[in-house]
């Protein structure tokens, strides 16, 4: 397109899920009530691990940080969508747009460092238990989640760049309920290659590694679990991964889905269902998938409540 033909684009309407009134007040409910649940539950974790000195684990402390990050990444897109239903304005502006997408990304990549660090955590704890306090000490697990944080921002600043050196067209309309790369870059009149670039070989590096590294540990756990004579005991093992496995399955699971397909499978309903599931069911799920099978984060959570309700009496 012929650069006369091109307007200068400052905002973008998010569509949202659906255009249908019915749906959307459904929506709305449906999201209001995930959201408050994701916020509630992953701030219990933080607050019982916090206060429970028992809990003050390596396990726990990369528990206590997804669900911290859980709880932006769903504050990231959630509440300007409901705030959407609301006003009746569907306008985001180019910089607010640019800023969310920021923060996505950051998010999404916390939540892919964290499930490979709580992974070697886990291998760590069952090929080398005698080794664990050793191995695990307070230093490495700050340093872990630090250098995750800086891996995370780095990649984010560098799509988030890209995107903002692209052209716009008129069409300005996201069918979507916030700004994410495939969208956008369906809207864009530049040449959009090197972005696409960028998102398979330095993103999917990002992605592809961790989700090695997660492999890997679970291999070695197998084989260590396979070890143990007593069929008690290989279960015992195993159910202290399993709830870390289901978040894995689900989070790349939708990943993949989305962004590492060929652009010509993309599908705008099929996208929109997946980072539904990755941005907002994930994290609201995380607390409920944690908590339920241990015991020792279910008491700590019943003195957190416990506490919260006598001091209101």
């Amino acid at each position: 397109m012929n650069k006369e033909n091109q307007s200068s684009v400052s905002e973008f309407l998010l569509m949202g899920l659906s255009r249908q009134p019915q749906q959307q007040r459904i929506l709305f409910v449906l999201f209001l009530s995930m959201y408050l649940a994701t916020v509630l539950g992953n701030l219990l974790i933080i607050l019982a691990i916090s206060t429970d000195s028992h809990l003050h684990t390596p396990m726990y402390f990369f528990l206590s940080n997804l669900s911290f990050v859980d709880v932006c990444f769903s504050s990231t897109t959630v509440p300007k969508m409901l705030a959407n239903h609301v006003l009746g304005n569907q306008i985001i502006s180019f910089s607010g747009c640019l800023t969310q997408l920021y923060f996505i990304i950051v998010l999404a990549y916390m939540d892919n460092f964290l499930l490979a660090v709580m992974a070697y955590d886990r291998y760590v704890a069952v090929c080398h238990p005698l080794h664990y306090i050793t191995k695990m000490t307070p230093q490495l697990c700050a340093l872990l989640v630090a250098w995750s944080w800086v891996i995370a921002n780095l990649h984010s600043l560098l799509h988030t760049l890209l995107m903002a050196l692209l052209s716009f067209c008129a069409d300005n309309t996201i069918s979507h309920y916030f700004c994410d790369v495939v969208p956008l870059l369906k809207l864009s009149c530049s040449d959009t290659h090197l972005n696409h670039m960028m998102i398979l070989i330095v993103a999917g590096l990002l992605m592809i590694a961790p989700f090695i590294c997660i492999l890997i540990s679970y291999i070695f756990i197998t084989c260590a679990v396979m070890r143990v004579p007593s069929t008690k005991g290989r279960w015992k093992a195993f159910s202290t991964c399993g709830s870390h496995l289901a978040v894995v399955s689900f989070f790349y699971g939708t990943i993949i889905a989305v962004y590492f397909n060929p652009s010509s499978s993309h599908s705008a309903k099929k996208d929109t269902a997946a980072t539904v599931l990755y941005t907002v069911v994930t994290p609201m799920l995380n607390p409920f998938i944690y908590s339920l099978r241990n015991k020792d984060l279910k008491g700590a959570l019943k003195k957190v409540i416990g506490r919260k309700i006598f001091s209101t009496q």
